[in-house]
């Protein structure tokens, strides 16, 4: 098998720092694994041991964005405790919905500020491939 794991997904921001602070609340353990900053572009590796968003923002909106292709619907995350999650982004003023499924116990829509939608799964413990 050649796959092992994702481990980054790149994304464009409108503000970086905005963008990693809903992030940062949303997964308080995440870390800035590296970053920087020069006169074209900012960008920074945020995220844990295994996986990090590779999060970008241009200096010039003008200039083009290399691989930008604005086709992401949206990015899927397991977590741990949607009830938690749930309130946590009712805490935070967070708005998002939910849908059901029949393999997952939550199943939360939220959109990042760049808007970007994360679908936040919490399956259910008999789900074979959870």
């Amino acid at each position: 098998m050649n796959f092992y794991r994702i481990e980054h997904i790149n994304k464009a921001c409108q503000n970086l720092e905005t963008t990693k602070q809903f992030y940062q609340t949303l997964f308080p353990d995440w870390f800035i694994r590296a970053q920087e900053k020069s006169d074209d572009f900012n960008w920074m590796h945020f995220g844990d041991r295994q996986f990090y968003l590779s999060l970008y923002e241009r200096a010039n909106a003008s200039q083009p964005v290399p691989h930008d292709t604005g086709n992401i619907d949206h990015v899927g995350v397991v977590i741990e405790d949607g009830e938690k999650m749930m309130a946590l982004l009712d805490a935070n003023g967070i708005e998002y919905f939910v849908e059901d499924a029949p393999e997952t116990k939550h199943r939360i829509y939220v959109k990042d500020p760049d808007g970007t939608f994360l679908e936040l799964v919490e399956y259910n413990e008999d789900y074979e491939l959870r």
